[in-house]
């Protein structure tokens, strides 16, 4: 049996210690902190990260959504994202389900040949626009994304 490390369960070491090397727990309390250490393709939750090259960090997406912008506001996929909120043409609020730890998160995203900007950044929530670039009229889109980087 395996030793399994879970983001929610903690450390499972195999009954009766088998399979574990010597010197690989340190310390007596629940919390240990593992510096320079290296993980070959690790899981987080279930999800694996792609194995990385180089040594710049890795920065995970907090929130995201792709969402149908016309008529009835539906969210196609999302993660981190609770609802939209439709404020009106071209208008619409992103609410998170996991607050950010602050405002100073990064927002990007796409849709196709309009622009989209933010109005209000708040830890539960961001209010973007899109609008034609031409003409500057918000205007309901189709399909936007949004990413935020934190």
């Amino acid at each position: 049996m395996a030793t399994t490390i879970s983001g929610s369960a903690g450390v499972t070491f195999p009954a009766g210690g088998l399979g574990n090397p010597a010197g690989a727990v340190v310390g007596t309390t629940d919390t240990q902190t593992l510096t320079n250490k290296t993980l070959t393709t690790p899981n987080i939750d279930s999800a694996q990260f792609a194995t990385v090259s180089g040594t710049a960090p890795i920065y995970p997406c907090r929130a995201w959504v792709n969402f149908n912008g016309t008529g009835t506001v539906a969210i196609n996929a999302s993660g981190n994202v609770s609802s939209i909120t439709d404020n009106g043409v071209g208008d619409y609020t992103v609410n998170f389900t996991t607050a950010m730890p602050d405002v100073n998160y990064s927002v990007g995203g796409m849709n196709g040949s309009w622009a989209q900007n933010y109005t209000t950044k708040a830890t539960s929530s961001i209010r973007v626009t899109t609008f034609n670039t031409t003409t500057g009229a918000n205007i309901d889109i189709a399909n936007v994304s949004i990413h935020i980087f934190r």
